[in-house]
């Protein structure tokens, strides 16, 4: 059976598009599309057109509000809501081929809204055609928590502080020790609005007094599935009456790092430093002037030998020591006195040629 009228037929479509909606997400500051599209492939004349993008006006007595709009007849779009005003925008040729998506410019929190798109044709009688809802999720990052404390009171408060976020955030503490989260009744948090429409929390917490404290601050954006953990934790150790703050910053602990490899260094520059003397004196002995020289004996090597074999043993005597003394008048040798002992006898002369028994001669030349 067919429809009696296009009309009927546009009426039927209606109630099937009726149902159609949609969820977009989109960053503060950040441009976003929210797509109204003919579901058939199909061309339209703008001079048979009415196409409204509104929303409902909470606490208004749910009062739609015109965001943009496009008229017959018309060769723009126009604006309704001052606050849409050069941000938001329909394509003209891209309505031409049955897109009616609205351009959103620098998105802001107060444009967290359900946004309705209708289109009517003329030519039917301005019949709905296409209805589209688009409910619009605002988000933004909240900086890094810091968290300041503790109080020298009795309890121990802690103070965190996180800002420009959306939309509201959870907020949680966490024992750092073993990776828990405090009982929120410990906490106390300020959520307000800033000027720009933003989200700044405040939360403190307070805790009795224990010998070992590490707490950190976490700050939860649900709609970004995102956890923002203060990098700074705060550790206190000691009693009740003397509290002690352990520094665990990353920058204080490369600090210590350093020092101990400069300190490493330079006991390897140490011990290596004392093993080098001790071999160096193990291997060169001290030396020191005796005095007197040790006189050589002028042997022939075969005469030497013949003494071995043919003398008798001689008694042990001590090698002949020769003083050498210096004449005032400038270095030539004036005296020399050759001693030669033995067990019995010590013989001292006084020239220049000296002999002594089975010792050889001794030629000292000035």
């Amino acid at each position: 059976m067919r429809p009696r009228s296009p009309g009927l037929f546009l009426l039927l479509l209606w109630g099937l598009q009726a149902e159609s909606q949609e969820e977009v997400r989109a960053m503060v500051g950040s441009d976003v599309q929210l797509r109204c599209i003919y579901p058939e492939k199909n061309s339209f004349d703008l001079n048979d057109l009415y196409v409204y993008w509104q929303i409902s006006m909470a606490g208004k007595g749910n009062v739609d509000s015109v965001v943009t709009y496009h008229l017959s007849g018309n060769s723009s779009a126009s604006h309704g809501d001052n606050h849409y005003k050069d941000r938001a925008r329909l394509s003209l040729d891209s309505m031409k081929q049955g897109d009616f998506s609205l351009h959103l410019r620098n998105v802001t929190p107060q444009d967290e809204q359900k946004f309705n798109c209708l289109v009517f044709r003329k030519s039917l009688e301005l019949k709905k055609i296409l209805e589209v809802a688009v409910t619009l999720h605002v988000a933004a990052n909240y900086s890094m928590p810091v968290v300041s404390g503790p109080s020298q009171d009795e309890e121990l408060t802690f103070t965190c502080t996180s800002t420009n976020g959306y939309p509201r955030p959870n907020v949680y503490w966490i024992n750092k020790t073993d990776n828990s989260v405090l009982d929120s009744a410990l906490q106390n948090n300020t959520v307000s609005l800033n000027a720009r429409g933003l989200y700044d929390v405040v939360s403190v917490v307070r805790i009795g007094r224990t010998p070992h404290v590490n707490v950190g601050c976490c700050i939860e954006n649900v709609l970004l599935h995102q956890n923002l953990t203060s990098g700074q934790t705060e550790t206190f150790t000691g009693t009740k009456d003397s509290i002690t703050e352990d520094p665990v910053d990353g920058s204080h602990s490369g600090k210590h790092q350093q020092v101990f490899s400069v300190l490493a260094v330079l006991a390897v520059i140490v011990l290596l430093a004392l093993a080098t003397g001790w071999l160096c004196r193990s291997r060169c002995p001290p030396k020191s002037y005796t005095g007197a020289q040790v006189a050589r004996p002028e042997l022939a090597l075969a005469g030497a030998e013949r003494l071995e074999h043919d003398a008798p043993a001689p008694h042990p005597v001590s090698v002949p020591l020769v003083s050498l003394h210096h004449s005032p008048r400038g270095g030539a040798l004036q005296q020399v006195q050759t001693l030669c002992t033995d067990e019995h006898l010590t013989v001292p002369t006084q020239t220049s040629r000296g002999s002594c028994p089975a010792l050889g001669k001794y030629h000292i030349q000035g």
